[in-house]
C-alpha cells in the first residue's frame, strides 16, 4: 500500500496538488451537507454555519456568542443552525426537554476543551462517572452545608465594605489613590471607581477561604494577585508535606477570564481541528491561561493540606466524600473538582455582582424602591452585614437579582447537549439521535411572551406582576436538570448577602448615566468596566 501511495506522490505535481487540497476541502464540508444525516438541512442560518465548525469558532473568538446568536434567532426564528450539526432552540419548553432528568442526552464533545488535570464533575461527559461525582459532591452543597458557610461569607463582605468605608472616608476629603484596578478618586462627596475590580476581589476571597481554608487576600490588598507554583506537578505529588515550594504571584482574575475565551472558542471547534489551532497566537496564550489557572488550585489545595484544621471547608468535604464502594477521590481528582469550585465560585459571583450593582445604578427608581425596604427590615439591627435569616424577608431584593440575572445573563450561552437514542421532539420538531442541540439562555431571557414587550428594560416589578410559573420555567441561570449547578443555593445566598450589605450602605449612581455595560464573553458573560460614584447612606 505505501508503494502505491509513493508512486502516486511522486506522480503529481505541484499544480495538481494545489487542486486537489483545496477541492478535498470543500468537499468534505460539503457532502455532509448534501448527505445531511441528521435531517437539520431545513432549519435556517448563517450560511457558513451550514458547512462548517469556523463560523460559530469566530464568533466565540469575537466574545459576543450570545448576542450573535440572539440576532439569528430574531433573524430567522426559534429553531436556527449554528454549526453543521448544532441546531440552537429559542423555546422555553425546550429547557425540559434536552436537560432533563433522564432522556438520556449527554454532554457534546464541546466540554472536552475545559479539561484540564482531568475530567470533573463540569466537564465529564460519562453519566456513569458523572453520577459518582455528583454523589460525592452533592452533600457538600446541602442546606446544612451552606449554612455553615454563611459566617466566612459575611466576614469578606465585612472586609470589603470596611475597604469602601475607608475609600469613602477619604473621597469627602478630596483625595485620591491608586487601591483597585484603575484607582479612585474622590470628587463632589462621592468615590469614584471602577466596581468590577473589587466585586473579583470579593468573590475570589470568599471562595478561597470557603473551599481551600484562606482567603487569596484580594480585598485587604486591593490587587488581582494569587501564588502558583512555579513546578506545579511536584507540588500536587507531594500534598499534604510541609515542604516549601518555590511560587510566584500571578493576576488570577485576568488568567480565568483568558482560560474562559479559550475553552469556549476551542470547544465549539471539531476534535481533530484543535491540535492545529492551538499552534495560533491567541490559542497559545489560553492554552498558557489553562496551566497557570490549575496551577493556582495546586497552589490553594497543598497550602490546606499542609495545614491540618478541624474547620470545615468545601476541600475537607471533598477529601471525606467517598463513592457508592466506598472510595474518596484520589490527589488528581480532588484537584480538578477543587479548580471547578474556584471557577465556579468565583467568576459566576463577581460578573453578576457588578451587572446587579450597575442595573441598581442605573435605575435609579429601583434603587430607591430597594433602599425601602432594606431600611424598613432591616433599619434597626446594628449589623453592618446581612445574614441569612434577614435576606429570606426581601421580596424586592430577590427580584432585583432575579432582574440583572435575567437582562445579564451570566451563564448566557446554550450548552450543548447530543441527541440520544430515539431522537427528541421539541413542539412538534424531530431531531435524529446525534443531533446536537442547546437552549441559549440570553435569548429565551428576552422572550417578549414570557417577560413582556419590555424586555430589554430593567423592571424588578415584573418579577411580581408576569405569570409566576412561566418566568419560573423560563428562567435558567443556574441551567436545570441533572447537569444544574450543584452550587447554586450557596451561590444565590452570597449574592443575597452582598448585595443587601453593599445597598444598605450606600447610593450609588453611574459615572456616566447613560453608559453601556460593555462586556466580553468566554464561557460566561463578564461586565469589562463599571464606574461608579459611591456615598455612605445617612441609614
Amino acid at each position: 500500500m505505501l508503494p502505491i501511495l509513493d508512486s502516486l506522490y511522486r506522480s503529481l505535481d505541484v499544480t495538481t496538488i494545489a487542486v486537489l487540497i483545496p477541492t478535498a476541502f470543500i468537499l468534505a464540508h460539503l457532502i455532509p451537507y448534501l448527505v445531511d444525516p441528521h435531517g437539520i438541512r431545513q432549519y435556517p442560518g448563517p450560511f457558513f454555519a451550514k458547512f462548517t465548525d469556523a463560523w460559530l469558532g469566530l464568533v466565540c473568538k469575537e466574545g459576543h456568542r450570545s448576542e450573535v446568536i440572539h440576532g439569528m434567532h430574531r433573524k430567522y426564528g426559534p429553531y436556527v443552525r449554528i454549526a453543521p450539526n448544532h441546531v440552537s432552540v429559542a423555546v422555553p419548553d425546550a429547557l425540559s426537554i434536552i436537560y432533563a432528568h433522564g432522556n438520556g442526552a449527554l454532554k457534546s464533545a464541546f466540554y472536552d476543551a475545559f479539561v484540564s488535570i482531568r475530567r470533573g464533575v463540569f466537564n465529564t461527559r460519562d453519566r456513569n462517572d458523572h453520577a459518582r461525582k455528583r454523589k460525592i459532591i452533592s452533600h457538600i452543597f446541602s442546606q446544612k452545608s451552606v449554612v455553615e458557610f454563611e459566617p466566612q461569607i459575611r466576614l469578606y463582605v465585612g472586609l470589603f465594605i470596611k475597604q469602601w468605608d475607608r475609600l469613602c472616608d477619604g473621597a469627602v476629603k478630596g483625595l485620591s489613590g491608586d487601591d483597585g484596578e484603575g484607582g479612585w478618586r474622590g470628587e463632589s462627596g462621592r468615590l469614584w471607581l471602577d466596581c468590577l475590580p473589587w466585586s473579583n476581589y470579593l468573590a475570589f476571597d470568599i471562595v478561597g477561604d470557603l473551599a481551600f481554608g484562606a482567603p487569596f487576600g484580594m480585598v485587604e490588598a486591593a490587587q488581582d494577585s494569587a501564588l502558583v507554583a512555579k513546578d506545579p506537578k511536584h507540588v500536587m505529588a507531594t500534598y499534604g508535606s510541609e515542604t516549601e515550594a518555590e511560587v510566584i504571584a500571578i493576576p488570577a482574575v485576568k488568567i480565568l477570564n483568558g482560560r474562559g475565551e479559550y475553552s469556549m472558542s476551542m470547544g465549539v471547534l471539531p476534535a481533530w481541528w484543535r491540535p492545529f489551532v492551538r499552534q495560533l497566537p491567541w490559542y497559545r496564550r489560553g492554552l498558557k491561561d489553562v496551566k497557570s489557572l490549575a496551577g493556582i488550585a495546586i497552589m490553594a489545595v497543598a497550602r490546606r493540606l499542609a495545614t491540618p484544621t478541624d474547620r470545615v471547608d468545601l476541600l475537607s468535604k471533598l477529601k471525606a466524600g467517598i463513592d457508592s464502594d466506598g472510595n474518596p477521590m484520589g490527589r488528581e481528582e480532588l484537584t480538578a473538582e477543587a479548580l471547578t469550585l474556584l471557577i465556579a465560585g468565583s467568576d459566576t459571583t463577581s460578573n453578576s455582582t457588578c451587572a446587579i450593582i450597575y442595573y441598581l445604578a442605573r435605575n435609579r427608581f429601583a434603587q430607591a424602591k430597594l433602599h425601602k425596604e432594606l431600611d424598613e427590615q432591616l433599619g434597626t439591627e446594628d449589623e453592618t452585614v446581612a445574614n441569612g435569616q434577614q435576606v429570606k424577608r426581601l421580596p424586592y431584593l430577590d427580584a432585583c437579582i432575579n432582574e440583572a440575572l435575567r437582562i445579564h445573563s451570566t451563564s448566557a450561552l446554550g450548552l450543548p447537549r447530543v441527541v440520544p437514542e430515539g431522537g427528541l421532539t421539541i413542539k412538534g420538531e424531530f431531531f435524529p439521535e446525534g443531533t446536537v442541540l442547546s437552549v441559549p439562555s440570553y435569548s429565551i431571557h428576552r422572550d417578549p411572551t414570557v417577560w413582556g414587550e419590555d424586555v430589554e428594560d430593567y423592571r424588578p416589578e415584573r418579577w411580581f406582576e408576569c405569570d409566576i410559573a412561566a418566568m419560573q420555567k423560563t428562567f435558567n441561570p443556574f441551567s436545570v436538570g441533572p447537569r444544574a449547578c450543584v452550587g447554586r443555593n450557596l451561590a444565590f445566598l452570597e449574592l443575597q448577602i452582598i448585595i443587601a450589605s453593599i445597598m444598605r450602605r450606600y447610593d450609588i449612581v453611574l459615572a456616566d448615566p447613560n453608559q453601556p455595560l460593555e462586556t466580553r464573553e468566554g464561557f460566561l458573560r463578564k461586565p469589562l468596566e463599571c464606574k461608579v460614584g459611591i456615598k455612605r447612606r445617612d441609614v
